[in-house]
């Protein structure tokens, strides 16, 4: 879960804002996908350099 906090008030009041379930979800499958493809280039590359 992602958060972040502001700098602190002068009355010591912080604000707090958090990233919706559904976006962190969004965000994830977009790092998987991501993940998936350098996954993919890799193995294409490995595979350039072995022939």
């Amino acid at each position: 879960m992602s958060f972040s906090f502001t700098d602190p008030k002068p009355n010591n009041d912080r604000s707090f804002s958090f990233t919706e379930p559904a976006e962190v979800d969004e965000q994830l499958q977009a790092i998987a996908d991501m993940a998936h493809e350098i996954l993919r280039l890799v193995a294409e590359v490995r595979r350039q350099i072995s022939n």
